[in-house]
């Protein structure tokens, strides 16, 4: 039976670059976008519309899936975005808008696709965090807790739903070259503002990182392996090995040598 995969955020990025290794691996894929139209000519998967700040719309996205489909088997919350800034300077609608974003939104998809996949009595969802989502990063600390919020909700929510058969991973990408920093959120720069140099060299080492990132079609081989493993962990880190070896340096230091060792790495 062709497995059906639903992955959200689709015309970009790691989404697009997993999309199309899925249907080259034989997976009925649908991929959401906001504005399907203006890619629709550089897609060989069918592109629904889907906002996740308009989580009202998630009914009807999977009400669509269902209709073409009759199943959705994976669903993959790709779709989010990025927001930098100090703190002090960031403002607070901003920051309820990306947490509609990254964190509401994937989860008002879930509530809309688990009864699906409890009638099956099968499922897996996958919940895309990052690496950045297990530390508080400088001038994105939002950004951080947004991810670090959907990795802990995606703990609880597997052992919910782990006895009708559902199955949830959270997998914490690093730095890959994508287009991303085109649609991060950033607090304006100022002259006059006391975090003006730290947040400028902070902006050009975040923009370094992605443009020197590893290759998504390596992100879309390890989303397929995991979907063909029949026992799964709970989390899965991906990218550099400076990357995901500093989840473990954050475990075993002391807490004020690995904030030394953060500022250090952004000149503070």
């Amino acid at each position: 039976m062709t497995k059906v995969v639903l992955i959200t955020g689709a015309s970009s990025g790691l989404g697009k670059a997993t999309a199309s290794y899925l249907l080259a691996n034989n997976f009925r894929v649908f991929g959401t976008s906001r504005e399907p139209k203006k890619y629709i000519s550089d897609i060989n998967f069918d592109l629904l519309t889907f906002d996740l700040n308009q989580p009202e719309t998630a009914q009807k996205l999977v009400n669509q899936v269902m209709h073409k489909a009759g199943r959705i088997d994976i669903l993959i919350n790709n779709a989010g975005a990025g927001i930098t800034g100090p703190i002090e300077e960031t403002d607070v609608n901003s920051m309820q808008s990306h947490f509609s974003t990254n964190f509401f939104g994937p989860l008002s998809l879930i509530q809309k696709v688990l009864p699906v996949m409890r009638q099956q009595k099968s499922g897996l969802i996958i919940n895309i965090t990052s690496i950045g989502g297990y530390m508080g990063l400088p001038f994105r600390g939002v950004y951080s807790a947004s991810k670090g919020a959907l990795g802990v909700t995606s703990e609880a929510l597997r052992m919910e739903v782990k006895g009708f058969g559902v199955d949830i991973v959270t997998i914490a990408p690093g730095d890959y070259a994508t287009d991303i920093a085109s649609r991060r959120i950033y607090s304006p720069l100022k002259k006059d503002s006391p975090y003006y140099d730290l947040y400028k060299y902070s902006m050009n080492t975040i923009d370094e990182h992605v443009d020197q990132g590893s290759n998504p079609n390596d992100f879309a081989r390890m989303v397929y392996k995991i979907i063909k493993l029949k026992n799964r962990k709970v989390h899965y880190r991906s990218g550099s090995f400076l990357q995901k070896f500093s989840i473990l340096l954050k475990k075993i230091l002391p807490d004020t040598l690995f904030e030394k060792m953060i500022m250090n790495h952004y000149k503070i």
